[in-house]
């Protein structure tokens, strides 16, 4: 039945397009069900020759290729069906093409159809078994999922109001549960990767630090940056070691095998056969592209109605960054998907795939608006995708999905004030200049480095990367600000900032927007200061009003930790956070934040399968969550399950399918 409505659909949609598209007709309806028939044939068997090919940037490459075949199977299936479908030309052809996929996605949603998923898992099966590395086995495997900047609350709404339908039914039906996890002071996604994939945050301050002694500007999604700290932390400890796969991270956790990891972006450049599952099927190059036009339309008019309605807080939404949301939303979640659905396939030990569109979205819509919770929905429908794929695959798998940390929202600082952090130390200086690094989140750079992997063009190197004859630099990161005085190759202490610089920090610890700052003292070590107080770290000691007092209860082990980093900045300035209205102020102009302290930010999932172990105390920092991971997969990897029987999914017959395909 699945099989008959596909082929009705099919006909249904080159018919409009054929009506359409100048140069092209289709004789009649009848005409339309034998041309796509014809169709499907050559799109099972020429697509997947060309995903076979391992050629460099096959990203690109083969994403040209498959345009090219779809648009020649329709100049074939002229040739083949005797005048029912008839293509004056290339350019016809690949007009066609474009056209019907995009009334089939249409009709698909009409009709309620998701019959694709049978077909596409055999395909990939089909693959992954002539590739050569599938592995076979009864000892359970595990799928980290993780939704970049999701927080728990968020979440338990988006369950409850059905934005989540396949987690919350995971939760209501038992098989799954729910646990906080809170991040380290620097709540972003280098410094939370560093620790769930590699077991070690340290001395990653924030999203961007400067390194004083070198007078060098280290980034999250700066791929040499990222190798360099991947080199930093890797102390065999890494979540995806032995035979694991990474997809879309910013670092590899020691993954055999990797997609968009920009960690490695330069080894991915080469023959990646990654991508062999998601070029198999000609339909998805086509529907991507339609799918990415209709993500920009609908930036564009929710942009367009948040302006109508005046709606705050309200993001900077014109530029590129439709087209970016638009790549996260659509291509770069696809690619991912299909990744994943390939490592499945393959048998491969443990997979860690990152979604970002939540969080793009997110930065600039808000963190519940309606386009945001839809870019959540369509997170949550390829989940249930993944999860009916576990019967195809070569082992049985465990889902676990979770967040690498949350946001919290409210305006910007430069909208509230009229000015940036940057001008506010500037004019309390007594010498020198200031310049801003800031701007955009690690997703800016995500998507710029797959264009660059899918072209194979280097990234232009940050102009800023070398920092040696700057006199002061202000940094964001969310509502986290970094002020280095490059005046001396060596943080300054409270002492010396008060003598060079009397004005500095009483403006900043004065100010309405500012919740506090962390300085180190000659005398009395790390001392957080505020409008009204200070606490002095080290002994706990607090003078006037506690300047943390807005703030989770672990913020001073935090500040304590961060104190200790090599590469703290000379004053870390945290915004305020107002408890009521649940809202702080970035120091870059995203209306929904992350990096520092306060609000939902510091409080990810995770949504795991009840049967693994969790212990009854507080999970605190992402190292403690590699811990956890590992422990889980250890367990899963070598086969026990539960009572210390091995389990495998439902249907395993079907899972291997040894004579199917």
């Amino acid at each position: 039945m699945g099989f008959l409505s596909a082929w009705v659909i099919s006909a249904a949609a080159l018919l409009i397009a054929a009506w359409i598209v100048p140069g092209a007709s289709v004789r009649n309806f009848g005409g339309a069900l034998v041309a796509a028939l014809v169709i499907a044939v050559l799109n099972a068997l020429l697509p997947p020759l060309v995903a076979a090919l391992r050629l460099p940037l096959m990203l690109l490459v083969g994403f040209v290729l498959v345009l090219m075949v779809d648009a020649l199977t329709l100049l074939a299936a002229d040739n083949l069906t005797n005048g029912d479908l008839s293509v004056d030309s290339f350019w016809s052809a690949l007009g066609v093409a474009l056209v019907a996929a995009a009334v089939g996605v249409v009709l698909d949603v009409v009709a309620g159809s998701n019959d694709d998923d049978t077909y596409t898992f055999r395909v990939i099966q089909r693959i992954a078994r002539r590739g050569g590395d599938r592995v076979i086995t009864d000892a359970p495997g595990i799928v980290f999922l993780e939704i970049d900047g999701l927080a728990l609350p968020v979440l338990q709404r988006a369950m409850r109001d059905g934005s989540a339908p396949n987690m919350a039914r995971w939760l209501s039906d038992g098989s799954h549960a729910l646990a906080e996890w809170e991040t380290d002071l620097s709540s972003q996604t280098g410094a939370s990767q560093a620790g769930i994939l590699l077991g070690s945050n340290t001395d990653i301050p924030a999203f961007r630090w400067v390194e004083k002694e070198t007078a060098t500007l280290m980034t999250c999604s700066a791929p040499p940056d990222c190798a360099e700290i991947e080199r930093r932390h890797t102390s065999g400890r890494g979540l995806l070691a032995d035979g694991g796969a990474s997809r879309g991270n910013l670092l590899s956790g020691e993954a055999d095998h990797m997609i968009l990891t920009v960690s490695r972006i330069d080894a991915e450049k080469r023959a990646n056969p990654g991508y062999r599952a998601f070029l198999a099927n000609g339909f998805n190059v086509m529907r991507a592209l339609v799918l990415f036009g209709w993500e920009v339309v609908l930036e564009w008019s929710a942009a367009s109605r948040s302006k109508r309605r005046d709606v705050r807080p309200r993001g900077h939404r014109g530029g590129y960054y439709p087209f970016m949301r638009a790549a996260l939303c659509v291509v770069v979640r696809d690619v991912i998907v299909y990744g994943v659905l390939a490592d499945m396939m393959k048998g491969r030990p443990a997979v860690y795939a990152t979604f970002s569109s939540y969080d793009e979205v997110a930065h600039h819509s808000g963190l519940e608006r309606a386009d945001t919770m839809e870019a959540l929905r369509k997170l949550d429908q390829q989940f249930g995708r993944i999860e009916r794929a576990r019967r195809y695959a070569a082992r049985p798998y465990e889902l676990v999905v979770l967040s690498d940390h949350g946001q919290t929202q409210g305006a910007t600082f430069k909208q509230r004030n009229g000015y940036g952090l940057d001008e506010l130390v500037e004019r309390s200086l007594e010498h020198g200049g200031v310049t801003e690094i800031a701007g955009g989140d690690e997703q800016n750079s995500m998507v710029g480095h797959a264009i660059g992997e899918a072209t194979g063009t280097k990234q232009q190197k940050r102009p800023k990367n070398d920092v040696s004859d700057r006199d002061v630099i202000v940094l964001g990161s969310g509502n986290l600000g970094l002020v280095y005085l490059m005046e001396e190759r060596r943080r300054l202490t409270l002492e010396e900032l008060n003598v060079r610089h009397p004005r500095l920090l009483p403006a900043l610890r004065n100010h309405p927007h500012v919740g506090w700052l962390l300085v180190r003292s000659e005398h009395n070590g790390a001392v957080v200061l505020g409008g009204q107080g200070t606490h002095y770290l080290a002994s706990g000691r607090i003078e006037g009003v506690d300047p943390l007092a807005a703030f989770p209860p672990n913020a001073p082990q935090h500040l304590l930790r961060t104190d200790g980093f090599a590469h703290v900045a000379d004053i870390m300035v945290g915004s305020f956070y107002d408890a009521a209205l649940d809202e702080g102020c970035a120091f870059e102009e995203l209306i929904s934040f992350h990096g520092g302290l306060g609000g939902p930010q510091t409080r990810p999932f995770l949504l795991y399968p009840e049967w693994l172990p969790l212990r009854n105390e507080p999970i605190v920092g992402a190292a403690a969550v590699n811990l956890l991971l590992r422990g889980w997969r250890a367990q899963l990897n070598d086969g026990v399950h539960g009572n210390g029987d091995t389990r495998s999914q439902p249907d395993r017959e079907e899972r291997l399918e040894p004579a199917a395909l």
